[in-house]
């Protein structure tokens, strides 16, 4: 990426991989940028969104027509800083109106040199990737722009999502700790393979002590700061190069230690427990995926950001090496898996967020069923 913050409003134009283009207006920085091309549902929560490690190498296309009327504020931000690496929206907000805003967006993008376009058609380029597929694309800006055939090569010589192990690049490098609010209940080391900053924070808030670790924690890592739980965060890239993760979750596995995990911490379960997973056609992104819980029937509208799956039998319970298994949760979109949970040993996981950063909070229980896990081990 190569960025300018001279020449707002320059003319931008955006290549897919296919040869398809869109031209519109510099948004944030000037300059270029590739990743893969994906669509976020969301009407609110673009800060969240904006900073969800899970998004690193992804350019993000806002399907709500209008971004940026709330500003940027310094408390919403769920990590250090933007990982999306490029943004489109198709009206942005001229001047934010709230009072917690400190900034506007623009200025927000500008300052973190992420380059993105606007003035575009956001539904047809959405409805061309729900056609398509998620799939390379670039945006170029002000001096970047050049003829579409030599831009278009650039594009294809950019890296696939499909193969990349991207965890390790938006981890933490030290591990650090969330302190239990109120009375300390138990401890659990949070493997961050991208985690966002309101997850360990909902552990906190019902009396956990939170371990973050780096995802290249061992499993003496792990074990060293004696865990009550061990949970395993959501985070970008292809869960079939995560061997590493698989590893050291199959040593904890064999413990029996209650385990939690999220989004890719789901996709790390499948593999550990031997299913496969694939990449979806476009994936799941959004605060309004409608997701049953199939342990109660309860649907649930809940938070997603996911473009690969775990491919795990849908109609009754597996045998793992270690027990059985079944999906608990199920898209009613698509049926694309969205849960796991052993049934002979403490362990499950959804492929949702759970931490409602942004998003709704139908899901919040999940941690609540992660303490009684705990509280049954610990009896």
């Amino acid at each position: 990426m190569t960025t300018s913050t001279r020449g707002a409003k320059a003319p931008a134009v955006l290549v897919l991989e296919d040869g398809r283009t869109f031209r519109g207006r510099a948004y944030g920085a000037v300059g270029e940028t590739f990743g893969e091309a994906v669509f976020s549902t969301g009407m609110t929560g673009y800060q969240e969104t904006l900073t969800d490690p899970s998004y690193h190498r992804q350019v993000v296309v806002m399907t709500a027509p209008h971004i940026g009327n709330t500003g940027v504020n310094d408390e919403d931000p769920e990590s250090r800083r933007i990982w999306v690496s490029g943004y489109v929206v198709r009206d942005p907000a001229r001047t934010p109106s709230n009072w917690r805003s400190r900034r506007s967006l623009d200025e927000e993008l500008t300052a973190q040199g992420v380059v993105g376009i606007s003035g575009i058609d956001t539904r047809a380029l959405t409805r061309h990737l729900r056609e398509r597929g998620a799939m390379r694309v670039g945006i170029f800006s002000g001096e970047a722009i050049a003829d579409e055939t030599a831009l278009l090569a650039r594009v294809r010589t950019a890296p696939q999502m499909k193969g990349a192990d991207l965890s390790g690049e938006v981890a933490t490098a030290e591990t650090y700790v969330v302190p239990a609010i109120g009375t300390k209940r138990f401890t659990v080391a949070a493997i961050d393979l991208g985690i966002k900053g309101m997850t360990p924070h909902r552990m906190a808030e019902r009396g956990i002590e939170v371990h973050v670790l780096p995802a290249t924690a061992t499993l003496d890592d792990v074990y060293a700061v004696g865990p009550d739980g061990v949970f395993f965060s959501n985070g970008p890239g292809d869960p079939a190069t995560a061997d590493h993760p698989v590893s050291l979750m199959r040593g904890v596995l064999d413990r029996s230690t209650p385990l939690f995990g999220i989004c890719f911490g789901n996709q790390i379960l499948g593999r550990a427990l031997g299913f496969g997973t694939y990449k979806l056609k476009y994936g799941h992104r959004g605060i309004n995926q409608p997701v049953q819980d199939r342990t109660t029937g309860k649907v649930e509208v809940t938070a997603h950001n996911h473009g690969f799956a775990v491919d795990a039998p849908l109609d009754a319970p597996s045998d793992t090496p270690y027990g059985r298994a079944e999906v608990s949760h199920v898209c009613l979109n698509d049926n694309v898996v969205e849960g796991l949970r052993l049934l002979d040993r403490p362990a499950f996981s959804v492929q949702y967020h759970p931490e409602a950063a942004a998003g709704p909070h139908d899901a919040a229980y999940l941690f609540d069923r992660f303490v009684t896990l705990m509280e049954g081990q610990r009896a």
